[in-house]
């Protein structure tokens, strides 16, 4: 075992912890949606999704998992997104019934996860959620940019990536829910 297994103060805890310390600046600099607010949200939350690739990374890597890293992990995973999207709701971004969709799928897995931890079960996080994730960062960076940069219009863009974000959302979703089935009766 190593040392560092049971502590909260390794690095890839820390990255958690950086990554719920985005979300307010986020949130802030979405509540200034000119091209400078929108600007720095996107490079707050590019930062922010940053360390979510790379605290994942280093707690394998390192042997520096920890109980309270597999909880601030995901956490901060499901916060970051949830309220971005949310923002970019009242921005009229990206739509409302995408958002539910997204979020009602991330509530339901993490319910059936946890249900399966009671059970003295595991159910690994499947490739589908990995590229689910890495496409929902993408283009929630694109929306919260928003503007045209270098003739590459943003917004359209992160609606590209959101929607394909949205189909492997779902499909995840499904995955899981099948496998849940097997593991769980």
């Amino acid at each position: 075992m190593n040392r560092h297994q049971g502590h909260i103060d390794n690095l890839p805890n820390t990255l958690s912890i950086m990554r719920l310390v985005l979300i307010p600046a986020v949130m802030t600099c979405l509540y200034f949606p000119g091209r400078l607010g929108s600007f720095l949200a996107a490079v707050f939350f590019a930062a922010a999704a940053f360390t979510d690739l790379l605290d994942g990374f280093l707690a394998r890597r390192y042997k520096t998992v920890t109980p309270v890293g597999k909880f601030l992990d995901p956490l901060a995973d499901k916060l970051l997104v949830s309220v971005t999207m949310i923002m970019l709701i009242t921005l009229g971004r990206i739509p409302a019934w995408m958002v539910i969709l997204i979020i009602a799928r991330e509530m339901a897995v993490t319910g059936l996860r946890s249900i399966a931890v009671v059970e003295g079960k595991v159910i690994a996080a499947s490739s589908l959620g990995k590229y689910k994730t890495i496409f929902q960062l993408v283009s929630l960076i694109c929306l919260c940019l928003h503007y045209q940069y270098i003739n590459v219009d943003f917004h359209a863009v992160g609606m590209a990536f959101l929607w394909v974000a949205l189909a492997l959302t779902l499909w995840s979703g499904y995955s899981y829910f099948r496998l849940a089935k097997n593991v769980l009766m």
